[in-house]
């Protein structure tokens, strides 16, 4: 599109091999942007980097190391300008009680979600000062009500949340906007193999029909492009999750209530475990790691 905000503009892009950051990079790709795609999966970020309709700098890069992130910060400047504009999106996810969580992949989720996201922001905070430029936080409607079973995910997403609001302000008058999405529930393979745990399934089931809907990442980027494009301070897919805002406080009692009544039942049908890192992106994690 010729008349988008973006075209001819740098943008980074992390978690772009898969899911919501694939289907962002194809987005912001038919409007012209130079994407610089990263990602710890490396052969899944190169597949993603050549379906694109334009050329896209595919680097590998794990975003809990810190040095490997100023590297690649480097390496974007240099070969496509510096970024005007930065989609923390990397995630990952595990379900399960607490008490039984390995406290290893508990830490990795955090560092990866939350450590990984700020430290996104401190590579590309200098380049973004130098473009006035936009940054955008992926958050999630675990931010907003922590569910049962997620604890590592709700705890890392209700401290990307506070970290937004602190960046924000703190950037303000050096003319970066700071933005951040509030994302319900996407058909991504992350979600779809929590689908196949019963307890994680039948506690999305037993939530209100709105909140429980699954939508397409590819809604869900159309509606990050237009964020993006428009240097929101907040965006909510779907829409009314906004609304959430001013209820919840009245969220954890609701979930409480609920999950007093369903994990009983659920326990006695099959005991609950611990999933590990859900989806193929957790997959690769895992195997980066332990391959590192």
């Amino acid at each position: 599109m010729d008349d988008s905000p973006v075209k001819d503009r740098t943008v980074v892009v992390t978690g772009a091999a898969r899911g919501v950051g694939a289907a962002l990079a194809h987005a912001l790709a038919r409007r012209g942007a130079r994407l610089a795609l990263l990602d710890h999966d490396g052969p899944a970020l190169e597949t993603t980097a050549a379906a694109l309709p334009g050329a896209a700098l595919a680097i590998r890069v794990d975003v809990t190391d810190d040095t490997a992130l100023h590297v690649a910060a480097q390496e974007i400047r240099r070969r496509l300008g510096r970024p005007s504009v930065v989609v923390a999106n990397a995630g990952i996810a595990e379900g399960g009680p607490f008490a039984l969580s390995d406290p290893a992949t508990w830490r990795r989720v955090i560092d990866v979600n939350l450590i990984g996201s700020a430290q996104t922001a401190r590579a590309f905070l200098p380049d973004l000062m130098r473009t006035a430029g936009y940054h955008l936080q992926i958050a999630s409607l675990a931010s907003i009500g922590a569910a049962p079973m997620m604890s590592a995910y709700c705890a890392s997403k209700s401290g990307v949340e506070a970290f937004t609001h602190t960046l924000r302000a703190e950037v303000a008058h050096h003319g970066v906007a700071v933005g951040i999405a509030y994302l319900g529930w996407t058909d991504t393979d992350m979600i779809r193999d929590a689908d196949r745990y019963a307890a994680l399934r039948e506690l999305r089931a037993h939530m209100p029909p709105p909140a429980r809907r699954i939508h397409s990442a590819e809604a869900v980027a159309a509606r990050l492009t237009r964020a993006v494009e428009q240097r929101r301070t907040a965006v909510y897919v779907p829409a009314w999750l906004r609304l959430t805002q001013v209820t919840r406080a009245a969220i954890p009692p609701l979930v409480l209530r609920r999950s007093r009544h369903e994990l009983p039942r659920l326990e006695s049908e099959e005991p609950l475990r611990p999933t590990g890192l859900l989806g193929a992106g957790g997959h690769a994690d895992r195997a980066a790691v332990l391959g590192r």
